[in-house]
């Protein structure tokens, strides 16, 4: 089995802390030579927080193993030196995007976690600029993301109130994007069908994963249980109750 591409937030950590064994879990991967990638859907800070992050939970994770929106984001545009792009992202990102051109005509319009920016103002320039002809690019859609007191509302409501407004459709970036899991596979050096895809959102992981042609496992921590009483789990080639368990059952599903 050539790779193992791992979700993170619900995966490896939840609410702030680290899932029980999960940092065992990625040493017993490692040992037994698998290529690793972890994806994330984490668009609120750049790639080289997350890392300091993991570490801060016990799992020794590089930069370079990391496959974030934000990471497809900077590729994107260093192939469009000519984009001019209005930004509505978080503080923390404004940083990774200060390079690119940043007035009108826009060429695009690029969306993230912005619960510490978000005005109105900020929407309805971002959707005049759509309006005058930009592209809509989305870090990620996710309906919501849970922190240790409880769920908020995730980037995609306001990809999906941009979308309405303007009547666009966004790119998305992140997960379930096909070509972000193409992405960290190619890293590896092989094809996604050769991959086994590991989280707990079946909206992102799970669907991302079969729609790339990836084997699927589905944790039955993190989301799990508030989208299986939603009836959206059920469609992973297998279940686990958590990361620990992963190792045991990969033997199985791929000769």
């Amino acid at each position: 089995m050539p790779a193992v591409l791992l979700d993170l937030e619900g995966t490896l950590f939840a609410k702030g802390e680290p899932l029980p064994g999960a940092a065992e879990a990625v040493d017993t991967l490692r040992a037994r030579g698998l290529g690793l990638r972890f994806l994330t859907n984490i668009d609120s800070r750049p790639p080289v927080r997350v890392a300091e992050e993991l570490a801060g939970y016990g799992l020794d994770v590089p930069v370079a193993e990391l496959f974030t929106p934000v990471s497809a984001a900077r590729e994107l545009f260093a192939g469009l030196p000519d984009a001019s792009v209005f930004t509505l992202v978080s503080t923390g990102l404004r940083g990774e995007f200060a390079h690119l051109a940043t007035t009108a005509p826009f060429t695009h319009v690029l969306v993230g976690d912005c619960q510490d920016t978000l005005d109105y103002s900020t929407l309805d320039g971002a959707f005049r600029a759509l309006r005058g002809g930009a592209d809509l690019v989305a870090l990620q859609r996710g309906r919501y993301f849970r922190r240790d007191d409880g769920d908020h509302v995730d980037t995609g409501a306001v990809v999906a109130g941009l979308e309405y407004a303007a009547g666009v459709e966004a790119t998305v970036l992140g997960k379930p994007s096909t070509d972000f899991f193409a992405l960290a596979a190619r890293s590896l050096g092989v094809e996604v069908a050769d991959c086994v895809v590991v989280g707990d959102d079946a909206t992102t992981d799970i669907e991302g994963g079969l729609a790339a042609g990836a084997v699927t496992v589905q944790v039955r921590t993190g989301k799990y249980a508030a989208q299986h009483a939603e009836g959206l789990t059920g469609r992973a080639r297998a279940e686990v109750d958590s990361i620990v368990d992963l190792p045991a059952l990969l033997a199985t599903l791929v000769p």
